[in-house]
């Protein structure tokens, strides 16, 4: 940095850009994958300085801030005949408790005294904190407002109190409702940043329908000067047909604008240029962009040899990360991860070979000899006479009848130790037996495969060999894979596209980024893939002259950073804020820059936020003010929805997170006794079939509520809602033909698409454990990591919160259908939060014993084959717990033990 002129700031680094200190808005470090940057703006115009280090980013961002600081306290000593002036614009504001005030209402209202003495005071970036005290002291009395943060608190929460009761009539009868106090005073406070932190069913759309209603009721702005964002059209359609019918207007009529991401940017391109974008033909079309994802991919496989055996080598190879056991937090969550079914409390992993093997290493190195085509048998018994003339029987890992070859694979680190028990003595006994019969072997171990030789070392010992390698084709690769395998990537790759263009990475920094995940081999591959198509996906829109909705964002944010574009917005309203990402926050934060006094009203949910996979970054919410700027955060935790005990329970579910927001949220609608319940249901080769089990509690349902009929309906024809839910399509029930009943009405969802959606009941299907059960397993992959500078710590945290959605449909009560065999974890941990208020019983509705140990498991009895009976959890080998005393059980299970 280099003071250059008194007025002036001159950074360098490519070339000189210099800055008048009253022109800069905001001075900011923002962290990439390797380095930490600065940003300098002003109203038009945005200049970064990348490559830093944390420690000289922050440091750069202080000096420059110190230097602006001393320029601004120089122009006001040197005008100080014009401090009188701005004295009085500031008592003529605060009189009478007008208005809420902010920092910008303070500085709208300086700037209307000319002179750089009140610029300076009106300038974004100034700070009473390093005021001279000689200079503080001279100060009129009204400028405590500017300097003493607790005078204008003081002046605001005065205001607020004199708020709520001026306009309790207007706040009784709004939006159809009357407003809940937390919603009246976010209503009323209007910093310049705020950030209201909601809870399911709370009234974030009444919330911010209050607020436009309010603002304008006060005459604080112009309805041309408000805009309101919503993540989809249908969100901004309802949010525009409730603000008209509150301000007693027909939708054509409303003059603040409600409209999506989107439209925005394409208005702004549009408003500019004098024509709409021209937007590649696919990103309107459902499914349109994994097309042509797939449509890239087939057509590098075909005209670039690298690519080919870099994708096959994903695919195959890497199906999934080698995580480490240590990773996990308990043994079972680490088995079922690496799994593909758990049978009899161990692991099976299967391999494209076709043989079950017994660890993701060996999956890879089987599956890397299917790839390559060389025959082998696993675990092929082998005699061996011991040295006292005794025999006995081996089972090596790989054996390779082509060149009459034995490969162990040990499960050693590199300091030669190992994490089991007599591992390493074991070993070294199967070396000395393969010895003395001059056995050909060779070994490869786990050390290996966290230094990524593992594979190239099974290359090069089996080429020493003379074994003949034939590389299968695609077609075959393709044919041989799960669907899920390919389809797992494609959404993975979508993803990342989006946040490689949006952040401008490069190969390198995703090189780089690799190296910090579990399995480094499996990230530096998928890196180069993933950039391959990237560059592939830009050369596209590119060589179409056509642009997609994040180039959209991009392209309008651009125009707006270097003035071509003028916003007339004064108020910002954003809904769902916790879905937000990097270019929707810039495109906020480019609008708000440029617009001097300007303002953001943030609503959303941070449990809710269920979107990392299609872009959205919930590190912008939850470090809001870092984002934004100094800021009021504001609670609704009154909800609507859910009766208290779901309510509470899903709340304490979801804040076992430590990483969510707290929040204390309580309902309107009393608890209901036993309105979380259990069905684990059964099914013939361990799978269930939920969707019959789906249809008897649909009926038994429709049953019970027409015995009850008196109690709940209102009007001749009435109907309750039930919700049907499941977290992936394969087990939708319906699969297009809703069923019809006399006293329910039924829909059925994904967990996703459920969000924003309420009902009386719902029943959530398949909440049981597996890769795409209940937490997905397959949704965390930590290949995402190499785009998302800050990922998350807590397992399945985006998981957890999706669950929470679900749970948090229902008014009345929840049924959660669950694999006997198989309950989901966090079954487990709703009964650990609501203890007996959680029922378990059949579809039928009989009530099931729970076992006390385990909380997912069910006491049933159980007949041995000498005919003895005893009581004990469905869950062994995995719960232990027995009972002498049989019972009479509603199911029978007979197994020894």
């Amino acid at each position: 940095m280099d003071s250059g002129r008194p007025e002036s700031v001159r950074l360098r680094q490519d070339g000189d850009e210099e800055f008048r200190c009253l022109e800069i808005v905001s001075v900011s470090t923002s962290k990439a994958l390797l380095w930490h940057a600065v940003e300098v703006r002003t109203r038009n115009r945005t200049e970064t300085l990348s490559g830093l280090t944390g420690e000289s980013a922050a440091q750069l961002v202080a000096d420059v801030h110190a230097f602006i600081n001393a320029y601004l306290f120089g122009l006001i000593g040197n005008e100080r005949e014009r401090l009188l002036d701005v004295d009085a614009k500031l008592r003529e504001i605060t009189a009478g408790n007008r208005q809420y005030l902010a920092q910008a209402d303070l500085g709208q209202a300086i700037t209307s005294v000319p002179g750089n003495a009140a610029a300076a005071l009106a300038h974004p970036l100034l700070d009473p904190q390093l005021m001279p005290v000689g200079l503080k002291k001279s100060l009129p009395a009204s400028f405590a407002m500017l300097t003493d943060p607790s005078v204008r608190h003081a002046y605001n929460e005065a205001f607020v109190r004199s708020e709520l009761l001026e306009f309790q009539h207007f706040f009784d009868h709004l939006d159809g409702r009357s407003l809940s106090d937390q919603q009246r005073e976010a209503c009323i406070r209007l910093d310049d940043n705020n950030l209201l932190v909601a809870s399911a069913g709370s009234g974030k759309s009444a919330t911010m329908v209050g607020k436009v209603a309010y603002v304008l009721e006060k005459k604080l702005y112009r309805r041309d000067e408000i805009l309101l964002l919503a993540f989809n059209k249908s969100a901004a359609d309802e949010l525009r047909t409730r603000i008209a019918r509150q301000l007693g207007v027909e939708e054509s009529a409303l003059e603040c604008r409600v409209t999506t991401f989107h439209a925005l940017g394409r208005g702004i391109i549009e408003d500019v240029e004098g024509r709409p974008p021209q937007l590649a033909n696919w990103v309107d079309h459902p499914g349109g962009e994994t097309k042509v994802i797939e449509e890239i991919i087939r057509g590098l496989v075909e005209t670039d040899l690298e690519f080919a055996r870099l994708w096959s080598d994903l695919l195959v190879v890497h199906p999934k990360a080698d995580m480490p056991a240590a990773v996990f937090d308990v043994e079972m969550d680490f088995r079922r991860y690496v799994s593909d079914r758990i049978r009899k409390g161990a692991a099976t992993i299967g391999s494209l070979s076709g043989v079950t093997v017994k660890s993701l290493q060996e999956q890879k190195i089987a599956n890397w000899l299917w790839l390559h085509s060389v025959a082998f048998e696993y675990e092929r018994q082998i005699k061996i006479e011991n040295e006292d003339g005794t025999f006995r029987h081996l089972h090596p890992d790989f054996y390779y009848p082509l060149t009459d070859t034995v490969h162990e694979h040990f499960a050693l680190d590199a300091d030669g130790t190992s994490p089991f028990a007599d591992y390493v003595q074991h070993a070294d006994s199967k070396r000395q037996a393969y010895r003395r019969k001059e056995i050909d072997f060779f070994e490869t171990t786990s050390a290996q495969a966290s230094s990524e030789t593992m594979l190239s070392t099974l290359e090069a010992e089996l080429a020493r060999r003379a074994m003949p390698f034939e590389r299968k084709s695609y077609k075959e690769i393709t044919k041989a894979l799960e669907p899920v395998v390919i389809k797992h990537y494609h959404k993975l790759i979508s993803t990342c596209i989006k946040h490689i263009r949006a952040s401008h990475l490069t190969l390198e920094m995703l090189l780089e980024r690799a190296k910090t995940l579990h399995d480094k081999e499996r990230g530096k591959l998928y890196a180069r893939v993933v950039w391959t198509i990237t560059q592939g996906y830009s050369r596209r829109l590119e060589e179409s002259q056509r642009i997609d909705f994040d180039s959209m964002i991009a392209d309008a944010v651009s125009l707006i950073r270097t003035g071509r574009y003028q916003s007339p917005y004064s108020l910002i309203l954003v809904d769902e804020f916790q879905d937000i990402s990097e270019p929707r926050a810039n495109l906020i934060k480019a609008l708000k820059q440029q617009k001097a006094f300007s303002k953001v009203f943030a609503v959303g949910d941070d449990w809710q936020s269920i979107y990392r996979f299609a872009g959205s970054d919930i590190t912008i919410f939850m470090q809001f003010e870092a984002n934004f700027g100094a800021s009021w955060q504001g609670r609704l935790e009154q909800t609507y929805r859910c009766n208290q005990l779901i309510a509470e329970t899903a709340a304490k579910f979801v804040q076992r997170n430590p990483e969510q927001i707290t929040k204390s949220v309580h309902s309107i609608r009393a608890a209901v006794p036993r309105s979380i319940r259990v069905i684990p249901i059964d099914g013939k080769g361990g799978r269930p079939d939920f969707g019959l089990a789906c249809h008897r509690i649909l009926e038994r349902l429709d049953a019970f509520l027409d015995d009850i009929a008196s109690q709940w309906r209102s009007a001749p024809g009435t109907t309750l809602k039930v919700l049907v839910l499941w977290r992936y399509n394969h087990v939708d029930p319906f699969q297009g033909t809703l069923p019809s009943f006399a006293n329910i009405e039924v829909s059925g969802q994904s967990f996703h698409r459920a969000k924003g959606l309420e009902a009386d009941y719902t029943i959530l299907l398949d909440v049981s454990e597996g890769d795409y059960g209940v937490p997905s397993r397959v949704e965390d992959d930590e290949l995402l990591n190499l785009v998302i500078p800050r990922p998350e710590t807590f397992a399945y945290a985006e998981e957890r919160r999706l669950f929470y959605v679900a749970l948090t449909r229902a008014s009345r009560g929840v049924y959660i259908v669950t694999n006997s065999r198989q309950p989901s974890r966090y079954i487990r941990e709703l009964c650990e939060i609501a203890g007996a208020e959680v029922r378990f019983e059949t579809t039928e509705g009989a009530v099931l014993r729970q076992c006390p140990t385990c909380l997912v498991g069910q006491i049933i009895e159980i007949h041995n084959r000498d005919g003895s009976v005893f009581c004990g959890c469905n869950q062994f080998p995995d719960c232990s717990r027995t009972e002498r005393s049989p019972v009479r059980p509603v199911s029978r299970l007979r197994r020894r033990r």
